[in-house]
């Protein structure tokens, strides 16, 4: 299997199609043939970042890459940037308002989740610009 790219569009307050790209990647995985595990991994960091891209952001891409030895998602939103990415990282803290709340999100589990089911997890976050997530997850042991 050589490389594989797909992007998606996320658009903010988008509740209607939240879900859809993890979905998307989900069945991409699952027709490649990745194991079950990891395509458990990838497809709950995929939404996570998703959810989150539709309520705090003013919108962005998730962008998905396979190789054989990893899948890649990096994740770039255009603001408002995260103020505080250490709390954000604390499980429970969360900055949805009261009414995404209500709608059964924001419950501050986002950041902590993707970071439990990558490889390895890199956020970068600047006020007023953005937040770009790259998160990886390894297909063979021990590389």
């Amino acid at each position: 299997m050589g490389n594989i790219a797909y992007d998606f569009q996320i658009e903010k307050d988008d509740f209607e199609r939240a879900g859809e790209a993890s979905s998307k990647i989900k069945k991409i995985l699952r027709q490649l043939g990745i194991d079950s595990g990891i395509i458990r991994r990838v497809a709950i960091a995929a939404y996570e970042v998703e959810i989150n891209l539709v309520i705090h952001s003013l919108g962005g891409t998730i962008s998905i890459s396979i190789d054989p030895k990893s899948i890649m998602i990096i994740a770039k939103d255009i603001g408002p940037g995260i103020e505080n990415v250490e709390l954000a990282m604390k499980e429970g803290y969360s900055t949805a308002s009261d009414k995404i709340r209500e709608m059964g999100f924001g419950a501050g589990m986002g950041l902590p989740n993707m970071k439990k089911c990558a490889d390895s997890f890199y956020i970068e976050s600047i006020i007023g610009k953005g937040t770009i997530i790259t998160m990886k997850m390894m297909l063979k042991d021990g590389e």
